[in-house]
């Protein structure tokens, strides 16, 4: 246990600054000849140097496993379809890269261990091992059956329709974010890899990894859709869920929709605003920047190309030519799962047979059907359906003796390479998905079409002969923005969809290449390895000031977060300020009020008879100057504080001053002409009469329109009207129109806190001959950074100005102040303790009197 003397000396210090390596599993290294050890070797031994490294978790690993029958062992081999297998073509050159996931095989306990020590010396793996009652609680219970359909727009209203919320499937996908912490804690050296995280099974995982490596570099991909706000909030775990995503320090989406549905989260939910600098999304979050990266997935060009040159797909694609012999074929390849939107397809289809009668017997759609991820009714229900209406339109327009069917079903799995057939022989392909976070399908289709010579003489292409290809592609998927070619659709408008198989059927071989043209250009040139190297290469950047910063861990739980400060920002301890408050003689004290001495969440807001009086002593003491610098006008504040004698007060900012109760108000600027308010209160007026929640505090010197209590989209949306409106109608006007924390502010120009200190420092100087000794500066929010950064200012330019400053913000948040005091009742303790300095003070002034005359008296009788 920490002595107590030590705690405050370790209060700032992250937990990576003194963090033991434990078994955790070193970065492979490699010598540098020619370079010195250090161990007298004279330069001949060399320097050993670790190669780069990327973790990648992901739900499973990137691995294919089974039990040999003969020897009874296991059996692994690597997953090369695995997009997180393919992603590490796009790191730098020498990178090790090491997995963290789950193994799709049940490995009992006793031979665990074994594998695990396999996989990880064999194919750099490091696998999980989950329970099968923890595995299907949080896998089948809570991420497929809860939280998939959720982010695909599906809301449980009753158990018939969806999984509820299940608290101990939640307490299970906690417990599995947690086994793959401890997994990652293992083999991670926080100081050099990067930890790249795939997917919503492991949102929470980050929460868990900041705690223990504060500088942890920490990036997450969200393959899936997320959706808008309203649905997102319905979540009971909501806030637990987003705090985990700002625990990274780059957060991926594979679409801008993604990545507004969770900025506008953020915002409704947290209170937090987002900047673009530089082409770059960026979220403050307790002076931490959480980067935001748009790129959709790309594919592995190269495993397409490789199947496109083998033998085997050219006997393939010759077998499917002689099996769909002068047909047109489309095809359709899904996951079975309820947003694939499988029957609105067949039911398009149907109608395109019902409206063409010259289409029948040559049009074929071809669905292959992956295997569901899950189990359970919904699953059930999608099959029984789309098999009822394949049936309906088979039964209706084939043609048994001829062995026409218009719908063939291949039921999966599928290989690649036959998928890659199968592509080889469709005129178009059909992603009709209701919702979906990517779909690669149409990609490896285009590439696929791309041709090959292999693949050319088997579908017997002749020399003038084109390259072509058709997607119909729903505008609900995470690949639409970027086929700009293809021709979307809406999947619920049936007509739509069947207009666009019609289409797609009769366009001409010159339009199909074009657009088949364009495709492929983008698609080669945006694969997986561009992919994950845009995004290694931004997660560097985000990472690259980690060490700058000193980081504070606060918050329990999954509400844990870090809070980036400067180095030197320290908390402000009574050791530190009372000695230099004691030794110094001209001292000025400014104090903020609310938020400062009074909480911000206190509905009555007037002063305390312990402040007043606490207030009195300070101002008591004649080395003391104290000052209250608020926004607030000075009506409240000369009410509140009148029987402060001695007190100082700035109103509005430091428009108005007033040196004690005696003197009169006086503006710290020239007299300015206020006729700008007839100009601004009508612009403000209309704005709130359009935003429900928002409203006008006018006050002598300004105005301001807030929009805290309104709807926090539209209320920031309206803020940015407004301050545009408002420049440009009191552009030759002598105000300045700002922005802050749900305001926007219209005051006279040269009026700030800063202004203050500037006015109170030159007048001490020009009454006493010199600045202060002793500077005191507290506040809690923006306008009084004004304050710090006048202090900083004053510093630079004459650094002994001051022979003791201390600039102090409320809370632990970055700051232009070098210290912080925790909350309100620190900020009244420690004047609490100046003011006991002084009361001393006065006592040894009158203690001292008080001998003085009793050793005159005495002389004065001696000599008698």
């Amino acid at each position: 246990m920490l002595p107590e003397s030590w705690k405050d000396q370790l209060s700032l210090v992250s937990a990576d600054d003194y963090q033991i390596m434990g078994n955790r599993i070193p970065n492979a290294v490699t010598k540098l000849p020619g370079l010195e050890t250090g161990d007298g070797d004279g330069g001949n031994g060399g320097a050993w140097v670790s190669k780069p490294r990327r973790i990648v978790v992901s739900n499973q690993l990137p691995l294919r496993a089974h039990r040999d029958i003969s020897s009874n062992k296991w059996c692994f081999e690597f997953d090369n379809d695995s997009l997180y297998l393919q992603l590490k073509d796009g790191f730098p050159p020498e990178t090790e890269v090491v997995y963290v996931g789950s193994l799709n095989a049940d490995v009992s306990p006793s031979e665990q261990e074994d594998v695990s020590q396999y996989l990880l010396e064999k194919f750099q793996c490091v696998p999980t091992f989950l329970p099968s009652d923890l595995l299907n609680k949080y896998y089948h219970g809570f991420c497929k059956h809860y939280l998939w359909p959720i982010f695909h727009y599906l809301l449980p209203m009753t158990q018939a329709q969806g999984s509820l919320f299940d608290r101990s499937h939640w307490k299970a996908y906690t417990k599995v974010n947690k086994i793959f912490a401890d997994k990652i804690s293992e083999v991670l050296n926080p100081d050099e890899d990067y930890v790249w995280i795939h997917d919503y099974h492991l949102m929470i995982l980050p929460t868990f990894l900041r705690k223990r490596f504060h500088r942890i570099k920490l990036g997450f991909f969200l393959h899936s859709p997320f959706p808008s706000s309203e649905i997102y909030r319905t979540l009971p775990v909501r806030d637990e869920i987003l705090k985990g995503f700002l625990n990274c320090d780059l957060i991926g989406f594979h679409t801008f929709d993604y990545a507004r549905h969770f900025l506008s989260c953020c915002s409704r939910m947290l209170g937090l605003d987002y900047e673009s600098k530089r082409g770059y999304i960026g979220l403050e979050y307790f002076g931490r920047t959480v980067s935001i990266k748009i790129l959709p997935v790309g594919i592995h060009m190269g495993q397409i190309e490789e199947i496109k040159v083998a033998e085997e797909t050219a006997e393939k694609v010759k077998g499917l030519r002689e099996r769909f012999k002068e047909k047109i074929v489309m095809l359709g390849v899904d996951d079975l799962d309820m947003f694939k939107g499988i029957s609105l397809k067949f039911w398009a289809m149907g109608q395109l047979l019902e409206q063409n009668k010259e289409l029948r017997g040559k049009v074929v759609l071809v669905q292959i059907t992956n295997p569901a991820r899950s189990s359970g009714k919904d699953v059930q229900d999608v099959e029984t359906q789309i098999h009822l209406i394949a049936d309906e339109v088979n039964n209706k327009f084939g043609r048994p003796g001829s062995g026409y069917k218009p719908i063939v079903f291949v039921n999966g799995p599928v290989s690649t390479l036959d998928k890659v057939a199968y592509y080889a022989i469709s005129e178009c392909v059909v992603v009709n998905a209701v919702r979906d976070g990517m779909n690669l399908v149409p990609y490896k289709y285009t590439v696929t079409r791309q041709g090959s010579p292999v693949l050319d003489e088997a579908l017997g292409f002749g020399a003038g002969d084109v390259r072509k290809s058709v997607i119909i592609v729903s505008e609900f998927i995470g690949c639409s923005p970027s086929l700009s070619g293809a021709i979307r659709v809406n999947p619920w408008n049936i007509d739509a969809v069947t207009d666009a198989m019609s289409s797609a059927v009769t366009m001409s071989d010159k339009e199909k290449n074009l657009r088949h043209q364009k495709h492929h250009k983008y698609i080669s040139s945006h694969d997986v390895a561009y992919w994950s190297r845009s995004y290694d290469q931004d997660l560097q950047r985000a990472c690259k000031d980690h060490y700058n910063k000193r980081f504070w861990g606060v918050g329990l739980g999954l509400g844990f977060r870090v809070v980036a400060l400067d180095p030197n920002f320290r908390k402000l301890g009574v050791e530190t300020i009372v000695p230099a408050y004691k030794k110094t003689s001209s001292r000025l004290i400014l104090l903020d009020y609310d938020g400062t001495m009074m909480d911000q969440d206190s509905l009555d807001k007037k002063p305390s008879d312990d402040l007043i009086t606490l207030l009195n002593r300070l101002c008591g003491d004649p080395n003391n100057l104290v000052f209250i610098v608020s926004g607030r006008g000075k009506d409240p504040l000369s009410k509140w504080f009148g029987s402060c004698a001695n007190l100082g007060l700035s109103a509005e900012h430091g428009y108005f001053t007033r040196w004690n109760s005696d003197s009169p108000w006086e503006t710290t600027v020239l007299p300015t002409d206020l006729g700008w308010k007839k100009i601004a209160e009508p612009v403000m007026s209309h704005y709130t009469e359009a935003t429900d929640g928002s409203f006008i505090e006018e006050k002598e010197s300004a105005m301001v329109w807030h929009h805290q209590e309104a709807d926090p989209s539209f209320g920031s949306w309206q803020a940015k009207e407004l301050l545009d409106h408002l420049e440009s109608v009191l552009t030759n006007e002598p105000v300045v129109v700002k922005r802050g924390q749900h305001i926007v502010e219209v005051k006279p120009q040269g009026v700030s806190k800063g202004k203050v200190v500037e006015h109170l420092i030159a007048t001490m100087r020009n009454s006493k001959g010199k600045r202060p000794d002793f500077l005191l500066c507290i506040g809690d929010d923006r306008s009084d950074e004004d304050m710090f950064d006048s202090i900083v200012k004053h510093q630079d330019v004459s650094p002994i100005a001051f022979a003791e400053v201390f600039a102090c913000t409320v809370g632990q948040k970055p700051s232009k102040a070098k210290y912080y005091l925790d909350d309100t009742p620190m900020v009244i303790n420690m004047l609490e303790w100046l003011a006991s300095a002084s009361d001393k003070s006065k006592d040894g002034e009158q203690q001292s009197k008080f001998t003085f005359q009793q050793g005159h008296c005495r002389n004065e009788i001696i000599d008698l």
